[in-house]
């Protein structure tokens, strides 16, 4: 009951990000996420295709340069936001992740994929080298294998793609909701409050140098003590029982 499930559902155009997919995206990502009876997002997909990433017809030179602009700056809206929001994002990938696709998976805090799952970035392909893509992956890729899949378009299989750290867990396809589900319920058990905390502090100071992460983190500790949930949990361990969030 925690958790809140965005589908991606336009099978027949692969679940392509077109200008008002990646709209109605953003729209569902921010709907009341300050509530804290949401503790986590599901981002999962219908059809055999996860994503294959931007509508290549909005691409065209039918639309203008305007256009083109507000598709890829949408984008890196969306991509961005994930890593803003309060609460963990999770994908749920069954299928093929191509281009804005993947750069969607490498966004996402956790992802689980399916055996059966590839991930690529072929823009290179085409003649549209995956740039804005490139910004995920190469946070979230050794610097060479984002840089071959970048420059031969080649997919990584789901356990290439766990071994060199894109996605965080690879199970039988049958097992794929279980396992998502498992890992939301984990979550869900813990303060909405100190995860937030947690995962803004986490993206911040891995920007940083060594020392000005430690000193980031260090006062973040320290005002993690200063909130009800905090003190909560410490009391709770204490006296051996059940914390009760207020998150």
């Amino acid at each position: 009951g925690f958790a809140r499930n965005i589908v991606l559902n336009n099978p027949r155009k692969r679940n392509a990000l077109s200008l008002s997919m990646l709209q109605s995206l953003r729209e569902d990502l921010l709907h009341d996420v300050k509530s804290k009876d949401l503790r986590v997002i599901i981002i999962s997909a219908e059809g055999p295709v996860f994503c294959s990433g931007h509508d290549l017809k909005e691409l065209s030179s039918e639309d203008d340069v305007k256009h083109h602009s507000q598709v890829f700056e949408i984008c890196a809206e969306v991509m961005t936001l994930i890593q803003k929001l309060p609460v963990p994002v999770i994908a749920k990938v069954n299928g093929l992740a191509t281009a804005a696709g993947c750069q969607l998976v490498a966004s996402c805090d956790i992802a689980v994929a399916s055996e059966k799952s590839q991930f690529a970035t072929p823009g290179v392909n085409i003649g549209l080298f995956c740039s804005t893509p490139a910004v995920a992956l190469g946070r979230s890729l050794p610097r060479k294998v984002a840089l071959e899949m970048l420059f031969t378009g080649e997919p990584l299989s789901a356990q290439e793609a766990l071994m060199h750290g894109l996605v965080s867990k690879v199970v039988p396809e049958d097992k794929l909701e279980e396992e998502t589900m498992k890992i939301s319920r984990k979550i869900c058990e813990s303060s909405k409050s100190i995860l937030a905390l947690g995962k803004a502090t986490f993206y911040r100071q891995m920007t940083q140098d060594l020392d000005a992460a430690y000193k980031t983190t260090t006062q973040v500790m320290v005002d993690n003590l200063t909130l009800r949930d905090g003190q909560e949990g410490i009391e709770a361990f204490i006296q051996k029982r059940k914390p009760v969030w207020s998150h």
